[in-house]
């Protein structure tokens, strides 16, 4: 990896994923790495400006990269998810998920709320969850080896504010991460 331009990570539900982009602005040559892995190789491009799409994680999320010229042989590198700036997607992603992250059984567990869907996730697998309604809003169960995972939806009461949403681990609450 000589010619490494730019690193980025993206947080996404099945985890962090760290994307690496190796640029050769003599040979044209652009290598796209996900988490280490190769997935998109060039050797010899003409143009040294553009694109380069690719997907990211298990949910095949669509990423680009824009190379563009900035002045005389220097370039800026830019990385869009779903066609919006690394910056734009990761504030909605804040409003659309949540994100715990939790100590359970000796190892460090990372668990997401994708709230549109009320998925779960746990370190890039998607949970099975049993939703139920209750008294003061909804409460989604699920496993974690063999403690007793549940994350309570209720009311704010303040319309800015919305849902509160609350992870609780063998009857402990579980503060929410700042990722």
């Amino acid at each position: 990896m000589t010619d490494l331009v730019a690193v980025w990570e993206v947080a996404l539900s099945d985890g962090v994923h760290k994307i690496e982009f190796e640029h050769g602005t003599t040979s044209g040559k652009r290598v796209v790495y996900v988490d280490g892995k190769e997935i998109i190789r060039k050797d010899w491009m003409f143009k040294l400006v553009g694109k380069e799409a690719f997907p990211v994680g298990a949910s095949q999320t669509k990423a680009t990269i824009n190379i563009d010229a900035v002045s005389g042989f220097a370039y800026e590198y830019t990385l869009e998810v779903n066609g919006k700036s690394l910056k734009k997607y990761m504030e909605n992603r804040s409003k659309t998920t949540n994100t715990w992250v939790l100590h359970v059984d000796g190892e460090d567990c990372r668990v997401v709320l994708e709230k549109d869907t009320m998925d779960v996730w746990c370190n890039g697998k998607k949970l099975e969850t049993a939703g139920e309604f209750v008294d003061d809003g909804t409460e989604t169960h699920f496993t974690i080896g063999d403690h007793d995972c549940c994350i309570k939806a209720v009311s704010s009461g303040k319309r800015r504010e919305g849902i509160i949403h609350t992870l609780i681990m063998d009857e402990r609450e579980i503060p929410e991460s700042t990722e």
